[in-house]
């Protein structure tokens, strides 16, 4: 798989994509990562991505040309992701989608907004990571990058790990991990984690899944994250 992200902040993935899962998946030949600066789109010396919006207001609007500019030069396959405020909410569903795809290219808007015509024109569609505002499309894409990589077949050494993480199973909550020591600071592991029955300990994971996402996301058990 090849992903390309495009981005004013190349070095922002350095650090991340070189650690872990993601770094091990490229090691591999898995997947291949490409950035695309989007400055080397712009045409005046002072490298300017952004200006002034229509109308009036506060912020200032990434210009559409570097955007195309690069997507021109790109010719990706594959989804177009612009990561927006406005976008459908990005859930386990999504990113199970997207890592069978050969090529992923995902947009990275900053400041104030990303103009409108780099949405309607040339994404493919609009992805956000929840109902919060961060800095730039930059956390987006890299949160959808490590989801998308992480299912890829042979990025993880065990695939049962996965395949237990929550919104896997039947789009619910995971039940709760313990690990040694059985006793800390008073604080106990429950017994049947402890007795051996693995038909028991199945059971109490089920019904812990059940308890979490009722009380914590009670939407899950109603068809769907969004």
């Amino acid at each position: 798989m090849k992903i390309n992200i495009v981005t004013i902040f190349p070095g922002f993935f350095e650090g991340p994509l070189g650690l872990s899962i993601p770094a091990r998946a490229a090691q591999a030949g898995l997947v291949e990562y490409s950035m695309i600066d989007l400055r080397d789109y712009t045409h005046d010396r002072h490298r300017t991505v952004d200006d002034i919006p229509y109308g009036g207001g506060a912020g200032m609007v990434m210009k559409p040309e570097p955007f195309f500019e690069a997507i021109d030069d790109l010719k990706p396959s594959g989804p177009i992701v612009l990561l927006s405020a406005r976008g459908k909410r990005f859930a386990h569903a999504d990113a199970v989608r997207l890592s069978v795809e050969p090529e992923l290219t995902l947009l990275c808007g900053h400041y104030k907004d990303v103009d409108q015509r780099v949405a309607d024109h040339l994404a493919t569609e609009e992805i956000s990571l929840g109902d919060f505002v961060v800095s730039g499309g930059e956390y987006g894409a890299l949160a959808v990058t490590d989801a998308v990589v992480r299912l890829l077949p042979g990025a993880m050494g065990d695939h049962d790990a996965a395949a237990t993480d929550s919104f896997y199973d039947e789009g619910k909550l995971s039940a709760p991990s313990y690990t040694r020591p059985p006793t800390y600071r008073g604080h106990e592991v429950p017994d049947v984690l402890r007795s051996g029955d693995h038909a028991k300990i199945e059971a109490w994971r089920v019904a812990e899944a059940d308890r979490l996402t009722r009380d914590r996301r009670p939407e899950l058990l109603d068809g769907g994250s969004d």
